[in-house]
């Protein structure tokens, strides 16, 4: 036990990432039963739609799990009204002002974590109450912080600006790296990419397939001017790399994303025309398992390099 399994009442601290269009009922219940905290991604839901995955996950486990609030969200305020009203005991929040709901979500008996990419926005954290931090590094899928701080270097820190329970995340899919980010402050890891290519996710099987072939170098952030995003290089990158380089304006890049791209690529399979986002670390998996040899997986390997190093002095 620590303080993040204390706290959300789970048996491991391991964190699914609430990851827009693969994260629904089946990946977000298949980690809390696995032991870890499952997270949907109401950021690619509607409330109504988001209601729907959370009564299908509470028939498919009886253990903790969590929603992920993007709250630059146009659908923030009703998915929180919706959360509330069917009694979620946990929320991660991100992108945007961690004031803005912390309180209402706690005096509703709601825990609250949020995710930031630097220290002076944890401390901002710990000053609006939150329950826990969760520090994520470049290496991360999707929307990253503007300041491009590895997970390596953010850690220590955060770890040195707070003292409130602290998980790491960016880049961590393995045993070894929960432990790397432990022995740096962490004390719990959020994984997206590796539960992303899982068999329970609902990503699109042909993104899933697209993803255990790439190497490295073969994702790049890209969009800084209106949020820097992780992208896997295909034909949207390329028109979007060739429109940064040209100087496009952040309206420019805007018209060019449109509404509807991530649906497209990871969700409805254009591999091409979509926006496809994932994690460097995608570069290591080769494979598709289930989501409770993940966890399994994981915890093994932790211990085992613990055993392995403790013992090492110089």
């Amino acid at each position: 036990m620590n303080r993040i399994t204390s706290l959300f009442g789970i048996k491991y601290p391991i964190v699914a990432g609430g990851m827009v269009w693969c994260s629904g009922w089946r990946l977000t219940a298949a980690v809390s039963n696995a032991g870890g905290l499952g997270l949907l991604g109401a950021g690619s839901m509607t409330p109504e739609v988001l209601r729907e995955h959370i009564q299908k996950c509470k028939a498919a486990t009886d253990k903790p799990f969590g929603v992920n609030i993007p709250l630059i969200y146009h659908e923030a305020e009703g998915i929180i009204k919706v959360v509330i009203e069917e009694k979620v005991p946990i929320v991660f929040t991100s992108a945007g002002n961690p004031k803005t709901w912390t309180s209402l979500l706690q005096e509703n008996g709601i825990k609250v974590a949020h995710v930031v990419s630097s220290s002076k926005f944890a401390i901002k954290c710990q000053q609006a109450g939150v329950d826990a931090v969760v520090a994520e590094g470049f290496e991360a899928g999707g929307h990253n912080g503007a300041e491009e701080t590895t997970t390596m270097a953010l850690i220590p820190q955060v770890r040195q600006a707070i003292d409130i329970p602290l998980i790491a995340a960016g880049g961590i899919a393995t045993g070894g790296g929960m432990l790397a980010t432990f022995a740096l402050g962490a004390e719990g890891v959020q994984i997206g990419t590796r539960f992303a290519l899982t068999q329970e996710s609902s990503a699109n099987e042909d993104f899933k397939q697209l993803c255990i072939t790439l190497n490295e170098g073969d994702t790049m952030l890209a969009l800084r001017k209106i949020g820097a995003t992780r992208l896997i290089k295909n034909e949207f990158y390329n028109q979007v790399k060739q429109a940064e380089d040209s100087g496009a304006t952040a309206d420019h890049l805007r018209e060019l994303l449109g509404r509807g791209r991530a649906k497209l690529g990871m969700f409805d399979g254009d591999m091409q025309n979509g926006e496809l986002e994932i994690g460097q670390i995608t570069s290591l998996i080769r494979d598709l398992p289930k989501t409770e040899d993940v966890v399994k997986n994981i915890i093994e390997e932790f211990n085992l390099k613990i055993s392995g190093i403790q013992n090492l002095k110089f």
